[in-house]
């Protein structure tokens, strides 16, 4: 059974009537921030998080389907995978941070460089532009091929396809 301020605020939702945020919050805010702090723990994070949820709810809005889940089950779905994700991106963020003063990368000497290699852009300059584009984007500019496919709106299998392609094209050159 649906209350009359679920009906009232989904109504609101709807219509993009921003009266719908006050009435989310007063009604739901509580027991969403209480789901995000079984996720996460610090209480400064969960506050942005419930932010961060409540954009996504107006954002989504229109997308809410009352005959497939009630209001707050919808809700909490949004709240609960908004604290999963910013866990992940801290844990992520944690994980690549680089530890200056252990560093144990080795100091080369432009003795140890390969000569042969150094001109590889001038050696990517006579690929096809399609193959220069890729690995351009993957190598130069450090792009994963994801990221090179949203970027360059190119299918990820053209995007590997590409790759693969020119590096054998380059290969020929260096590897005649």
């Amino acid at each position: 059974m649906i209350s009359n301020i679920e009906r009232e605020i989904v109504s609101l939702l709807k219509n993009s009537d921003k009266r719908a945020i006050s009435l989310l919050y007063e009604n739901y805010a509580d027991a969403l921030y209480g789901v995000i702090r079984k996720v996460i723990t610090d209480e400064d994070t969960a506050q942005d998080v419930l932010q961060e949820t409540f954009v996504k709810i107006w954002r989504y809005a229109k997308k809410y389907d009352a005959s497939k889940a009630k209001l707050f089950t919808w809700l909490y779905r949004i709240a609960y995978n908004t604290a999963i994700d910013k866990t992940r991106s801290l844990k992520n963020k944690t994980e690549k941070e680089v530890q200056i003063e252990s560093s144990s990368v080795y100091k080369i000497t432009t003795n140890a460089l390969n000569q042969d290699v150094l001109d590889i852009k001038k050696h990517l300059s006579t690929l096809d532009e399609k193959y220069q584009i890729v690995i351009n984007a993957l190598f130069f500019e450090g792009m994963t091929q994801q990221e090179a496919s949203d970027e360059l709106d190119i299918p990820l299998g053209t995007i590997k396809s590409r790759l693969k392609i020119g590096l054998r094209e380059l290969k020929k050159i260096y590897n005649p």
